[in-house]
């Protein structure tokens, strides 16, 4: 994919997470930047898990939305400590 399919994937996917998970929100940039962060722990993630193997912005998205939340749930723990 290509710098402007990274940040549509990273900007969807970051929004959905900060929606999800609920709570103040970091703004767009960081919305951006733990989506594509989560991007590539999901996909590192499904790829040693052998679940996912690529295909498709959906798939991207779905991927990268998964590690955003996970991203949104450790950045809110290790803020609260």
């Amino acid at each position: 994919m290509g710098i402007i399919a990274w940040l549509i994937v990273g900007l969807i996917a970051g929004w959905a997470a900060g929606k999800v998970m609920k709570g103040g929100g970091y703004g767009v940039v960081m919305d951006i930047i733990l989506g594509i962060l989560g991007g590539l722990l999901g996909g590192w993630l499904f790829r040693s898990l052998g679940i996912w193997h690529g295909g498709g912005m959906i798939g991207s998205i779905i991927v990268a939305f998964i590690g955003a939340v996970i991203l949104v749930a450790i950045t809110r723990v290790l803020k609260r400590a």
